[in-house]
């Protein structure tokens, strides 16, 4: 039952990472600030976890995982509350890098309390039931939230947020047992992994795929809005993208079983690429059909990126398989700083062109990502054996 409240507290803070996207118009004008400036407060928290995740791990390494637990929750709830009531940019900044902290702390650490509670028959489902949560997030989390935002303000949505980190840990407090074992690597540990030259080549595509798929869905109801969305039409393409996500996630496992870790990212990107690239031609050309046409492209991005993300975890765990819990959370972090780039990327393009040309960026990153893990499989094809005689 602890496994539960673990993927209770993976579904806020999935919530809360995703939601601002929808929500990023409506705080703009509230605040007064541009949209671009409003976009780094997804760069701002996904740096802050890019970062801190690791530091606290490691920081953290000798305390009881049911104490790491409750202080992650606690400092994530209480970003979400600062957020509540901030009443100008820099404090709402503070309060998304509190919250950015409270979720890099908490989600390694529900990992790995997953597997410690578990028998070892059921290790596999219950790390599954927690990264469940984050997906489940993607396609009911976000539109709701999104939704409230729309029917009671912004501030709103992180209320509902904090009430559901409030629930998880009440959870947790009273299933969780002390005493659970540590497992976190040391910083020497992490270090060396590291350094493993298969290792840098996968990090820098996730840092590629997360950057190309952040430039745009940073700034999602943008161009939304430019074609009359409305709060409820926004709120329903955001659940397209999260279905897809969630489609896309089961098949890209499948896949990878099927075809391998190289077939199936190099498929997962392929569609990525082209589903960035779709979304600025149909916005560029197709300005009179856009409102119906548009949702083809964010359907299309949905499944195909996070196709690409289970093939790239089975990608990472072959690497060095004793090693893959420190490759795994180094990963995280790549993907974080990946969002974090992508944000301000994003709204370096509406500053200096318009929100069709996001598409075209975000597509060239997943373009670059493609070869790179492209010329990784050919690097690490099996070679044919050459028979004597």
């Amino acid at each position: 039952m602890s496994v539960f409240w673990l993927a209770v507290a993976a579904f806020a803070i999935g919530t809360e990472a995703f939601v601002i996207a929808g929500l990023l118009p409506t705080i703009a004008a509230d605040l007064q600030i541009s949209v671009p400036a409003a976009g780094q407060l997804v760069s701002v928290y996904a740096l802050t976890y890019a970062v801190g995740s690791p530091i606290l791990a490691v920081t953290l390494n000798n305390i009881d995982r049911r104490t790491v637990l409750t202080l992650a929750l606690s400092t994530f709830i209480a970003g979400n509350l600062l957020a509540v009531v901030a009443s100008g940019f820099a404090l709402l900044l503070a309060s998304r890098m509190l919250m950015a902290l409270g979720a890099g702390l908490c989600m390694p650490t529900a990992l790995g309390v997953s597997v410690a509670v578990a028998s070892p028959e059921r290790r596999g489902r219950a790390v599954a039931l927690v990264t469940s949560g984050l997906t489940i997030a993607t396609v009911i989390g976000v539109p709701l939230g999104n939704w409230i935002g729309s029917l009671f303000g912004w501030r709103a949505t992180f209320a509902m947020v904090a009430l559901l980190g409030a629930i998880a840990l009440a959870g947790l407090l009273f299933g969780l047992p002390r005493g659970l074992p540590k497992s976190t690597a040391s910083l020497a540990e992490r270090l060396a992994v590291a350094r493993h030259s298969n290792v840098l080549i996968v990090l820098v595509i996730t840092i590629l795929w997360a950057l190309g798929g952040f430039t745009m869905f940073t700034y999602f109801a943008v161009p939304l809005r430019g074609l009359g969305f409305d709060a409820s039409h926004i709120s329903l393409a955001l659940l397209v993208f999260g279905a897809a996500a969630a489609i896309g996630n089961m098949l890209g496992g499948l896949l990878a079983d099927r075809l391998g870790t190289i077939a199936t990212g190099a498929l997962g990107l392929t569609g990525m690429a082209s589903a960035l690239f779709l979304h600025s031609l149909v916005l560029k050309f197709l300005p009179d059909q856009a409102h119906y046409a548009i949702l083809g492209p964010i359907f299309l991005q949905g499944i195909s990126g996070w196709a690409f993300y289970p093939a790239q975890v089975a990608s990472i765990i072959r690497i060095d398989p004793k090693a893959s819990m420190v490759a795994l959370s180094l990963n995280a972090s790549a993907m974080y700083l990946g969002f974090a780039i992508g944000g301000a990327l994003g709204g370096a393009v509406l500053a200096a062109w318009s929100p069709a040309d996001l598409g075209w960026v975000g597509g060239l990153s997943v373009s670059a990502a493609l070869l790179v893990h492209l010329a990784r499989g050919w690097q690490v094809r099996p070679k044919p054996v050459k028979i004597a005689g």
